[in-house]
């Protein structure tokens, strides 16, 4: 092939790459109808992956990468400005280039094993979202495959195996479905290779057949068999009745954080509208009531206007509040906390963000990346915090998840095993404006909700703040940039799900699975190759003695 046909060929493949990473776009909320379109996505990629050498998967997975994140991310934008979101989208379309190299690879694996290409594939897919979201810098797991099924009938899975085992039904359906299109399309199709023998004779192709079959209908009763599994029962829990407090915010973008009391004032005037609403008698007396992250930018262990502001909300409901607190610790650094203050007493518990947001809450390399952006100068000076995240707010032990937190899989887990009832995520999205963001975070918090069996509760300075149910289902929520107050009647749960119990499990277990793959296949290239220099050699040999008999 000439130099022209190869780039030719390269841009066709990076284009239809590109085009089915927006497809996996489209099927992330707050398009919640089209989740469907993953599994389009993926069967795409798979006839770009299937039978290819690791150099073009990686081509195809950068390229799949920037149709996907490009437009997923496009809100990081809205706060850093354009070249810092097309470098994060680029860096983590990379870690999906190596993916797609990978997922090439497994396609050489030897044998009847070979033809069970959708699984390896797939479990490669989870440990490359494993490898994502955990480097550099504690990793990026925004826009993992799970996250867009909150709506699917694959959702119940979340409670098996948590988000990495959604991830993995979502891709082997799509890469299952890359199997019986290459075969209803072969030769049909230029530069599409022709599908590997799966064996010899009509066995061979009745198996090339029947196992994407069969590994799409256990894929489609997944999700209904596992909403069959009970979680484990606990102890009794009580039902209660909680408020979610949405101040709004004065101003859109990073400036509204310089109108903190004006912050601060929204949700405790909402609090105080709330309280008039119950002595009227037109809504419950809450138990608690939650407040979003930065609700009360001004510190009000330092400052008495402060604490008296949220004092006098907490005295208006007649219930303690969590509070979204920035605290200036003894130095330059600061903690983003979740106070739980009482009326009279203050603060009663407390619960720090243990994973800082990098290149916003707090700045790696700053001395290196100011060389590119001025923006670093803006970037805080957080601190993680410690704990298991969980607080107890008003008798009610409830696991705290803030804002970034919740994408995270260890976001509740340790919360959960030291008997959290209730999830809560307080999160600020003001300074993403009128994005996806917001819509994004709410389906992870869906998808949490049954991973773990307990009630969400999404709190929000500017929206979408949201009660969910364990089953994922979203019974309140309000708009974008408008104050709200959502009260609601919720049951508390103390199950623990198989997800909850095997943690990280059915993550690592699917990771080893796919770099087993990777060196089965690894072993069968060398071989191949071994074999063909050494049929290679005889004929060199003879064509060497045929040349010594002619002189």
């Amino acid at each position: 092939m000439s130099r022209r046909r190869r780039w030719l060929a390269s841009g066709a493949v990076a284009a239809v790459a590109a085009a089915a990473g927006v497809l996996l776009y489209l099927s992330f909320p707050p398009r919640d109808g089209l989740w469907w379109l993953a599994v389009p996505a993926f069967a795409v990629l798979g006839l770009l992956l299937r039978d290819a050498r690791p150099g073009r998967g990686f081509l195809a997975g950068f390229a799949f990468g920037l149709g996907f994140l490009l437009p997923l991310l496009v809100w990081v934008g809205a706060l850093v400005q354009t070249p810092p979101w097309l470098a994060l989208s680029a860096f983590e379309s990379l870690f999906l280039g190596l993916t797609g190299a990978v997922m090439a690879l497994v396609s050489r694996v030897p044998g009847r094993l070979g033809v069970l290409w959708p699984v390896w594939a797939a479990a490669v897919w989870v440990g490359g979202e494993l490898l994502r979201g955990s480097v550099p810098f504690g990793g990026f797991p925004w826009g993992r495959v799970g996250f867009s099924q909150p709506e699917s009938p694959l959702l119940p899975v979340a409670a098996i195996g948590g988000v990495p085992l959604l991830s993995f039904a979502t891709v082997l359906a799509g890469l299952a479905l890359t199997e019986l299109l290459r075969r209803a399309v072969a030769g049909r199709v230029p530069g599409l290779p022709a599908p590997r023998p799966a064996g010899d004779g009509r066995a061979g192709a009745l198996r090339a057949v029947a196992v994407p079959v069969v590994l799409l209908l256990l894929v489609g009763v997944a999700g209904p068999l596992a909403a069959l599994v009970p979680p484990s029962p606990g102890p009794p829990a009580r039902t209660v009745t909680v408020a979610a407090i949405q101040g709004n915010v004065p101003r859109l973008g990073l400036d509204f954080n310089a109108q903190r009391r004006a912050v601060l004032d929204n949700h405790a005037r909402e609090t105080e509208n709330l309280a008039a609403e119950i002595a009227a008698g037109r809504q419950p007396q809450p138990d608690l009531v939650i407040w979003p992250e930065n609700s009360s930018d001004i510190d009000p262990l330092r400052n008495p206007d402060a604490a008296a502001r949220i004092d006098a909300a907490a005295r208006a409901v007649r219930a303690p509040i969590m509070v979204g607190a920035v605290l200036v610790n003894p130095g330059r650094t600061t903690s983003n906390a979740a106070l739980v203050w009482e009326a009279g007493t203050g603060v009663v518990d407390r619960q720090d963000k243990r994973r800082i947001q990098p290149f916003g809450e707090y700045m790696p390399w700053r001395s290196f990346f100011r060389l590119f952006s001025s923006y670093v100068d803006r970037a805080g000076y957080f601190v993680p915090g410690g704990g298991d995240g969980l607080v107890d707010l008003a008798g009610v032990p409830t696991a705290v998840a803030i804002c970034w937190e919740i994408a995270f899989d260890d976001a509740f887990g340790d919360a959960v095993d030291a008997g959290a009832q209730l999830l809560a995520v307080p999160s600020n999205n003001a300074t993403f404006g009128f994005s996806e963001m917001t819509y994004q975070q709410m389906a992870m918090s869906r998808v949490r909700a049954v991973e773990f069996d307990r009630p969400v509760v999404v709190a929000t300075t500017s929206g979408v703040s949201g009660m969910i149910t364990p089953q994922g289902a979203v019974t309140a929520r309000t708009g974008q940039f408008v104050p709200g107050v959502l009260v609601d009647r919720i049951e508390l749960r103390t199950t623990t799900t198989l997800s909850a119990r095997l943690r990280s499990g059915p993550e690592w277990t699917l990771t080893v699975i796919g770099l087993l793959a990777a060196g089965a296949a690894c072993v069968a290239v060398r071989r191949e190759r071994g074999e063909a220099v050494g049929s290679a050699e005889p004929s060199e040999r003879r064509a060497r003695a045929g040349k010594d008999e002619d002189g």
